[in-house]
C-alpha cells in the first residue's frame, strides 16, 4: 500500500463524500474520523500536512469511510459522542445524543433554578434513558443540590452503557432500573418525583426518514399513532408519579408541538408551553401538575 500524506487524504475527502454513487454524509465526518484514526488534534491537519499515515492507519481510515457511506454514523465508529459538558460512550444499542436534546436539559435546569430553595431531598426521573446522556447530565449539574436521579430503560444493553457513562463521568447520584416506562416503579410514595423527563420514540412509523437511520435502534426512534403513542402513555401516567407542582418535560418531533400540548392540557397540566430547538423547530414541551 502506497503511503499517503494528510495532504493527499484531504484532497480525496471531497471525492469520498460527494461522489454520485456514495451516500451523502456530513462534511465534518471524514476529517473527524481521520483525526480519531491518527489520534491527533485538529490543528495537526493544517500544520503537519506532510505526515504520512501508516499502513494500518490508512486501512482503518478507508474501512471507516466505507462504513459511513453504508450508513454507519461517525459516533458508532469512534464509540463516543459529546453531549452537554460531558462525553458519552455509544453503540448500536443506544441512540446517538443530538445537540437539540440539550434544549431539554436546559429547560429542566432553568425550571429547577427558578424554584424556591429547599433542603429536602428531591428526585428526578428519566424515562427511556438510552446512553444516559439526559439523566447523567442533569445528575452532574444537580449533584450538590440534594437531587437523586432515577433512569429507566427497557434495554439491559442500553443500561449497561448508561452505567458505564455515569461511572466515566463521576456521577454517583443516579440509579438505573430496567423498566418499560413506569412499569417497575412504585406509586406508594405520596411524592415520588419532582421532575419527570423523557426523550421517547416519536417518529411516525411511516416516516420516510427512518430509512436513513437504520444504524440506530428503530425501537428507540419510532412509535405508533403518528409517533405519539409513547408520549401519550408518558403524559397520562405522569400524574401518578409526580409531586404537586412537579414538572414534566418531553422532547418530541418538530411537527408535534400542538398535539403534545393538547395531551398535557387534557391530563391536567398547567403552564404548558413548547420550546424551540436551535434550528427554530418545536422540540420540547413542559408543564406543571397542580
Amino acid at each position: 500500500m502506497t503511503a499517503l500524506t494528510i495532504r493527499q487524504i484531504k484532497q480525496q475527502i471531497g471525492q469520498l463524500t460527494n461522489g454520485e454513487t456514495n451516500r451523502q454524509i456530513p462534511s465534518f465526518w471524514p476529517t473527524d474520523w481521520l483525526l480519531y484514526v491518527i489520534d491527533k488534534p485538529s490543528l495537526f491537519l493544517i500544520t503537519d500536512e506532510d505526515y504520512q499515515l501508516t499502513e494500518s492507519e490508512q486501512r482503518r481510515f478507508y474501512t471507516g469511510m466505507v462504513k459511513m457511506q453504508e450508513g454507519t454514523p461517525l459516533a458508532y465508529l469512534t464509540g463516543q459522542q459529546a453531549f452537554w459538558s460531558l462525553d458519552f460512550v455509544v453503540n448500536e444499542h443506544t441512540l446517538i445524543p443530538r445537540p437539540d436534546t440539550e434544549v431539554l436539559v436546559e429547560q429542566v435546569l432553568n425550571w429547577i433554578n427558578a424554584q424556591p430553595v429547599s433542603n429536602r431531598h428531591k428526585h428526578l426521573l428519566d424515562l427511556g434513558t438510552g446512553s444516559g446522556c439526559i439523566a447523567i447530565s442533569l445528575a452532574h449539574e444537580l449533584k450538590k443540590d440534594n437531587w437523586q436521579v432515577v433512569a429507566v430503560d427497557l434495554s439491559l444493553e442500553a443500561l449497561d452503557i448508561a452505567r458505564h457513562n455515569a461511572d466515566f463521568n463521576g456521577v454517583t447520584n443516579i440509579e438505573f432500573i430496567q423498566s418499560s416506562w413506569y412499569q417497575a416503579l412504585s406509586t406508594d410514595d405520596e411524592c415520588r418525583f419532582d421532575v419527570i423527563v423523557s426523550n421517547p420514540p416519536y417518529i411516525d412509523e411511516a416516516d420516510e426518514h427512518l430509512a436513513g437511520l437504520t444504524a440506530e435502534p428503530i425501537s428507540a426512534l419510532s412509535a405508533p399513532n403518528h409517533g405519539l403513542a409513547d408520549i401519550e402513555h408518558i403524559v397520562q401516567q405522569a400524574p401518578s408519579y409526580l409531586c404537586k407542582k412537579g414538572l414534566l418535560a418531553i422532547e418530541h418531533g418538530h411537527n408535534q408541538g400542538v398535539a403534545v400540548r393538547r395531551l398535557f392540557l387534557e391530563n391536567g397540566f398547567e403552564s404548558v408551553h413548547t420550546v424551540q430547538d436551535y434550528g427554530g423547530n418545536d422540540r420540547v414541551t413542559v408543564g406543571q401538575y397542580p
